[in-house]
C-alpha cells in the first residue's frame, strides 16, 4: 500500500487521477492532505509520476483506532513495543527498489552529461547545443521517473506540508523530527535490513523518523514521539540515527486515534517540478494541477491565467493538456521575464530527454489585467492566482482589484460554456466582488487549500449567458 501527501482539499481530484492513472482505486484518509492506494511495486516509476502527488511513502501497517494510554510514558511505551511487532520486511523490500530505481536514474543522467561533455569537444569550438544542460538538469528536482536529488534542507519542509492546518481551531497539528540519538540495544533485530547499504563504504543504514502528529487529546509532543520511536526503531534493526544525512526516513503519522507507520520514498516534494526560477509567491505545481484539472479541460479549449507570476500554472497545464492552447501574461515584467525563463527551461528538458524539441502549446506576454488584449468571449477556462494582498498589492488595493478582474475575465470568457478557477486568500474581499458580478458569474464549487500556512480558498466560477459590458475591441 502506497501514501502519498496531497494539496489539502484535493484529496478526491488525487484519488480520481490515480484511478485514471494507475486503474487502482485510492482511499482519502481522514487526516486530511492524504490518500491510499494499492499498486504493483513494479509500477513505482508510474507512481512517482503522479502530477497530485506531494510526497510518497510505502504504508508498514496502519492502525484506525489506536487506543492511546493517558500516562505520557505509557503512551510513549506502546508506541516504542509497536516498532517489533511491525511487517517490516515488505516495506523495506519496496524501499529497496525505490532505491535501486533512482539510482539507475542518476547513473544514467550521469552518462548523458558525459555524453553531453564529448560532443562539446568534438564540436570544438562550434555550437552551443548542449551548453546549458547541466544547468537546466541542476534545476529540475523532479524528472519523467520521479527520481529527485536530496535536498537536506527541504526535508522538513516538505515532509511539514503533509498536517495541513484544518479548519478546527482546538486542532493541535505538530511536525517534527526525532532530534536525538536513543542508545544502541543488544538485541536489535536486522534480518529485514540485511544486504541494504549505505552511500560509500557505509554497510550500516543511517536513518531517522519524522512525526506528523494531529489532535488536542495526546499526552505527548511530536518530538517525543519520534524521540522514543526512533530509539525502538535503532535497537531493533541497529541501524544509525541521522538528522541531515540519512538513507531511510521512517514516518510516524498520528491524527487523533489513527497511526500509520510508513517508510518514505521521496526526498523532496514532487512538487517541484518545472520551475526553475522562482518567485516571492510561486505556486506548488501539484495544487495548479488541481486548479486546472477542476475545470475540466477539453481538447480545444482555450486556457488563460491572466496573473500567471513565474508561469506555474500555465506550464502544468501545456504540459499536462497539450492538445489545449495556454495564454500566460502578468503586468509585471520582472514577472513575466521568470515565467519565459521557466517556459525556456522545460523546453531544453524535454529536448534532453528526446532528443528533439517539439515545443509546447504556450505563449507569454505582459499585460493589464483589466485591459485585456482578447476578444470578447474568445477564452474557454481562466486559472489564475490571484494577489493576496500580502506579499504582493495589498488588501486596500484588492477592493478595486477584485471587481475590475471579475469584470475583464466576464467579458473576455465565452457566455454559457466558460469558466474559471480563481485561488485567492482575500475570501471577504472576493465574495464581495463576486455578489456585484452575479449577472456574469454563478459560484459552483469552493475548495479551502493550504496555501503556506494560509487559510485560502479555490472558487469555480461557471459564466452565465448574460453579455458582458465590451469595453473595446483589439480585433
Amino acid at each position: 500500500v502506497i501514501g502519498a501527501t496531497v494539496p489539502t482539499g484535493f484529496e478526491l481530484t488525487a484519488a480520481a487521477e490515480v484511478e485514471e492513472k494507475l486503474g487502482a482505486r485510492a482511499g482519502v484518509s481522514r487526516d486530511r492532505g492524504k490518500i491510499y492506494f494499492g499498486v504493483a511495486p513494479e509500477r513505482l516509476p508510474q507512481v512517482h509520476r503522479l502530477r497530485s502527488v506531494d510526497n510518497l511513502f510505502v504504508v508498514v501497517q496502519e492502525f484506525k483506532d489506536f487506543h492511546f494510554k493517558e500516562s505520557k510514558e505509557e503512551a510513549l511505551k506502546d508506541l516504542e513495543d509497536l516498532v517489533k511487532n511491525l511487517p517490516w520486511t515488505e516495506p523495506l523490500k519496496v524501499w529497496e527498489l525505490n532505491n535501486s530505481l533512482k539510482k539507475k536514474k542518476t547513473k544514467r543522467k550521469k552518462q548523458n552529461m558525459q555524453n553531453a561533455a564529448s560532443k562539446e569537444k568534438l564540436n570544438g569550438d562550434g555550437e552551443e547545443e548542449r551548453e546549458q544542460k547541466d544547468a537546466s538538469d541542476q534545476g529540475c528536482p523532479e524528472d519523467a521517473a520521479g527520481t529527485e536529488r536530496a535536498s537536506t534542507e527541504d526535508m522538513g519542509a516538505a515532509q511539514g506540508e503533509a498536517p495541513q492546518p484544518g479548519d478546527d481551531d482546538d486542532e493541535d497539528n505538530e511536525q517534527s523530527d526525532a532530534k536525538e540519538e536513543a542508545p544502541t540495544g543488544s538485541g536489535g533485530e536486522a534480518k529485514a535490513a540485511e544486504g541494504q547499504k549505505g552511500e560509500g563504504n557505509a554497510s550500516v543504514l543511517k536513518f531517522r523518523v519524522t512525526c506528523n502528529r494531529a489532535g488536542d487529546k495526546h499526552s505527548f509532543t511530536s518530538n517525543e514521539a519520534a524521540r522514543d520511536f526512533g530509539g525502538a526503531v535503532q535497537e531493533h534493526f541497529q541501524w544509525k540515527a541521522d538528522m541531515t544525512n540519512f538513507d531511510v526516513e521512517v514516518l510516524l503519522n498520528i491524527h487523533n486515534n489513527e497511526v500509520v507507520v510508513g517508510i518514505a520514498l521521496t526526498e523532496e516534494s514532487l512538487h517541484r517540478r518545472n520551475i526553475t526560477h522562482f518567485g516571492p509567491t510561486t505556486l506548488r505545481s501539484t495544487l495548479a494541477y488541481g486548479m486546472l484539472r477542476l475545470c475540466d479541460p477539453q481538447p480545444t479549449d482555450i486556457i488563460i491565467d491572466p496573473m500567471c507570476g513565474t508561469g506555474a500554472i500555465p506550464i502544468e497545464g501545456a504540459t499536462e493538456w497539450p492538445s489545449c492552447y495556454h495564454i500566460a501574461g502578468d503586468n509585471n515584467p520582472q514577472a513575466v521575464k521568470r515565467a519565459a525563463n521557466n517556459i525556456s527551461s522545460l523546453l531544453k528538458k524535454n529536448e534532453n530527454k528526446e532528443g528533439t524539441s517539439s515545443g509546447i502549446p504556450l505563449d507569454i506576454i505582459q499585460w493589464d489585467i483589466c485591459n485585456l488584449p482578447l476578444r470578447t468571449g474568445s477564452v474557454d477556462i481562466i486559472v489564475t492566482d490571484m494577489p493576496f494582498g500580502k506579499r504582493i498589492g495589498s488588501k486596500k488595493k484588492n477592493w478595486d482589484l477584485y471587481p475590475a478582474c471579475l469584470t475583464e475575465m466576464g467579458r473576455i470568457c465565452r457566455p454559457g460554456t466558460g469558466r474559471a478557477v480563481l485561488l485567492t486568500q482575500d475570501k471577504k474581499c472576493f465574495a464581495k466582488a463576486l455578489s456585484r458580478m452575479g449577472h456574469i458569474w454563478r459560484k459552483g464549487q469552493t475548495v479551502w487549500v493550504n496555501v503556506g500556512g494560509l487559510h485560502a480558498a479555490v472558487y469555480l466560477l461557471k459564466r452565465t449567458w448574460e453579455r458582458a459590458e465590451e469595453k473595446r475591441s483589439f480585433w
